[in-house]
C-alpha cells in the first residue's frame, strides 16, 4: 500500500479516500500504468507520472492555455494572475486580480476571467492587462461569485455562480449557470436546479455541456440548443468537480478530492490520476497540446499524455 501511494505520488491519507473497490482497482491501473503498462486506455503516456512545474504559491486555480504553449493560472489568495510562457518563464500577468478563478483565452487572444470576489464580474484582459468588463448582473442584480467559464464555438460564455464562505450581501436568489450571448448584450440563467454549481466545458462537437454540481457531488450532461440554452439533463457522473477538460477523444477530466478521474463519453470511468494536493482545475496545454496541467494547492503539476487535449491548440 505504502509502495502504491509513492507511486501514485500521494501519502496513505489520500489512497485511503478511494470509496469503491472499483476506484481502489483503477488507483493500482494508475501506478501499473506508471511502471510502463498499459492499463489506461492509451490516455497516460508510458511511464508518466505528475511532476510539480512550480510550487510557492497560496491557492492555485483557472489553468488555462492560450493554444500557443503559454500557461495561465491565478492565485486566488494572492489575488495574481501568472502566466508560465513556452520557454519556461513565470510571469505575473495581472495583479489585484478581485480573486480572479475561471479562466479562458478568447478567439480574438483576450484572457477571459471570472471575478470571484463578492459581486465579481466577468472581464476580459487585453495583452498589456487592460480590462474590460463583460457582465456584471443578471436582471440588474449582481452575481454571486463568478467561478469558471466555457466558450463555446459562436463566441458565448457559459457561467457558473455559486458562493463559496459567507453568503451576506448576496443579490441573486440562489447559485445558478449562466450564459453570455455572443453578442455580449444579454445574459440567460440556463441552469437554476443545482446546490453549488462549479466547473463545466463544452463536448467536441459543441453539442453538449458538462456542469458540475460541486455542492451536490455530481455532474450532469444537458444538450445544448441553437440559442445557447439547455436541455434533456442527465447524470453524467457520480461525483462532483471543480475545474475540468476535454481531450480530443471526449473524454471528461474532472478534479475530485485527491485525483484527476477520467470518464469516456457515456459517463465510464477509464483513470484516476493522483495528484500529491488537492486538485482545483486542470487543462491540457504545451506545443504538441499533449501535456495535462493541473493547479493543485499551493502549486502547478503536469503530465505527459497520449491523447492531445481538445482545446489546447
Amino acid at each position: 500500500m505504502a509502495i502504491l501511494a509513492l507511486i501514485l505520488g500521494m501519502d496513505a491519507k489520500g489512497l485511503a479516500m478511494a470509496s469503491t473497490v472499483r476506484d481502489a482497482l483503477l488507483l493500482i491501473a494508475c501506478a501499473l500504468v506508471s511502471c510502463g503498462c498499459s492499463l489506461q486506455q492509451g490516455l497516460v503516456k508510458t511511464g508518466a507520472i505528475p511532476q510539480e512545474v512550480l510550487n510557492g504559491f497560496r491557492f492555485t486555480e483557472g489553468v488555462c492555455t492560450d493554444g500557443k504553449g503559454n500557461i495561465f493560472f491565478s492565485d486566488l489568495q494572492q489575488e495574481r494572475i501568472y502566466r508560465w510562457t513556452a520557454d519556461g518563464r513565470l510571469l505575473i500577468f495581472k495583479e489585484q486580480s478581485r480573486k480572479a478563478n475561471g479562466l479562458a483565452v478568447d478567439r480574438d487572444g483576450r484572457l477571459i476571467a471570472c471575478l470571484s470576489c463578492p459581486g465579481g464580474g466577468l472581464v476580459a484582459y487585453g495583452p498589456d492587462g487592460s480590462e474590460t468588463v463583460l457582465a456584471e448582473t443578471y436582471q440588474g442584480k449582481r452575481f454571486n461569485s463568478l467561478n469558471d467559464l466555457w466558450i463555446d464555438a459562436k463566441g458565448g460564455i457559459y457561467l457558473t455562480d455559486p458562493r463559496y464562505g459567507s453568503r451576506a450581501q448576496m443579490e441573486q436568489d440562489g447559485e445558478h449557470v449562466y450564459y453570455l450571448t455572443p453578442d455580449r448584450k444579454k445574459v440567460i440563467r440556463v441552469i437554476d436546479d443545482l446546490v453549488r454549481p462549479n466547473g463545466l466545458t463544452g463536448s467536441p462537437d459543441v453539442s453538449k455541456l458538462y456542469v458540475a454540481d460541486h455542492g451536490g457531488g455530481k455532474t450532469y450532461v444537458y444538450d445544448i440548443r441553437p440559442d445557447g440554452t439547455l436541455t434533456n439533463k442527465r447524470l453524467f457522473a457520480p461525483t462532483g468537480s471543480d475545474g475540468m477538460t476535454l481531450d480530443r477523444k471526449g473524454n471528461v477530466y474532472l478534479t475530485t478530492r485527491s485525483a484527476v478521474e477520467v470518464y469516456d463519453p457515456k459517463g465510464n470511468k477509464l483513470a484516476v490520476i493522483g495528484v500529491p494536493q488537492t486538485p482545483s482545475n486542470v487543462c491540457f496545454g504545451g506545443p504538441d497540446g499533449r501535456t495535462l496541467y493541473i493547479t493543485a494547492g499551493t502549486g502547478l503539476y503536469s503530465i505527459r499524455m497520449a491523447v492531445k487535449g481538445l482545446w489546447s491548440n
